[in-house]
């Protein structure tokens, strides 16, 4: 009996399960092959919604707010648009199936690098700005949505990437 830590995928990408080919799919030139529907209603899916939006409302009260310590609050507003930016495309990705015509990248790998770095500079970037706000009600939003938007990721991280471990038998039953 060996027992081990096995990372185990239950699918090619993030996107969720795939959809069964049809004939109407079949097509080349057809819209059901340029765009993922699925993926919009999917929980990967709305999970990257939530954190655009949640990253975008924490730049936007950033931007608008009175603000004297340059640097960490322009390493915030860095951060969370190039983690905006980085999110859209993968999403992007996903939604016009662009993984299937380039099997060059491994997504699910560059996917969780970018989850796994970008999450990381987002929680420096949100505890930096609470620790400078001030009681400044834009800096503390966009501190908080920052706090929001890395949450989002980690959970984003933990539904795509689970690692587990699996005990196996190498004893065989006969009937």
């Amino acid at each position: 009996m060996s027992h081990g830590a096995r990372v185990i995928r239950t699918g090619v990408s993030s996107a969720g399960p795939a959809a069964p080919p049809s004939a109407a799919a079949s097509s080349a030139g057809s819209d059901a092959d340029l765009v993922d529907g699925a993926y919009f209603r999917s929980c990967a899916g709305m999970l990257k919604v939530a954190q655009m939006i949640s990253l975008l409302v924490g730049f936007i009260s950033v931007n608008n707010s009175q603000w004297t310590d340059y640097s960490a609050y322009s390493y915030f507003q860095i951060v969370t648009m190039c983690d905006l930016v980085m999110i859209l495309f993968f999403y992007i990705i996903h939604i016009f199936r662009i993984y299937r015509a380039l099997t060059c990248v491994s997504w699910p790998l560059a996917e969780f690098l970018h989850y796994l770095i970008g999450t990381i500079l987002l929680l420096i970037a949100s505890i930096v700005a609470a620790s400078k706000s001030h009681n400044l009600t834009g800096l503390v939003a966009g501190a908080t949505f920052g706090f929001l938007a890395t949450v989002l990721c980690v959970l984003s991280i933990w539904s795509s990437y689970k690692v587990s471990c699996i005990t196996q038998s190498t004893s065989k039953y006969h009937a």
